[in-house]
């Protein structure tokens, strides 16, 4: 018997203000870490303010690269493993034609309906 289509939700509240908390928390790590950030004040506060923002910029611009990179790799998995453009959609918020145009190509016929597991009673 076929499992029912994956249903998915959007994130809730509680589990996009521990995502927010962790990132916020990876960032001040690494900025802590850089090298670009003086443990010693300058003269020039203004400049210390925009040089820290800018890094905090970056790194962000990093963190949501990564995430970017773990999306592709989820959705090469789940379209292999038999998930169509319309169940990769649903599961990030977006349109069967959106996840389409992000990863064109990415469902083939073999990768659509992947083949039934052989029973044991099957040659």
């Amino acid at each position: 018997m076929p499992r029912p289509p994956f249903a998915t939700h959007p994130p809730n509240e509680d589990m996009a203000t521990l995502l927010t908390q962790l990132v916020e928390e990876l960032t001040r790590k690494l900025m802590q870490e850089s090298p670009l950030t003086s443990a010693e004040p300058t003269a020039e506060a203004a400049d210390d303010l925009r040089r820290h923002a800018l890094l905090r910029l970056q790194i962000l611009a990093g963190v949501k690269l990564a995430a970017r990179r773990l999306e592709d790799q989820a959705a090469h998995a789940a379209a292999a493993s038999g998930a169509g453009y319309p169940e990769i959609g649903r599961a990030l918020s977006m349109s069967r034609q959106g996840a389409r145009r992000r990863w064109p190509g990415l469902i083939t016929h073999s990768t659509a309906h992947p083949a039934p597991r052989p029973t044991p009673w099957s040659s």
